[in-house]
């Protein structure tokens, strides 16, 4: 298993979050989403001009922009 930021998973890879480097209200906000440690991931999709992704998590998909998703670190297996 590798490390890496959320931003570099390829596409219909999991990952598996091992952290978020992001400041309170990101955090939280975050956190909110579902994204806390050990949480499965996965990059389903990239919009046309390439920001944001969208994400599955826990059954949901969702979209996180490059910056935010280069503060959440992930195992990639």
């Amino acid at each position: 298993m590798n490390d890496y930021s959320l931003d570099k998973l390829p596409l219909n890879s999991t990952g598996y979050i091992i952290n978020l480097k992001s400041d309170d209200s990101l955090r939280r906000r975050m956190l909110d989403l579902g994204l806390v440690k050990n949480t499965k991931i996965k990059p389903i999709f990239v919009s046309p001009s390439g920001d944001p992704r969208a994400y599955e998590v826990r059954g949901s998909v969702i979209a996180i922009r490059k910056n935010d998703a280069n503060l959440i670190e992930i195992k990639y297996c």
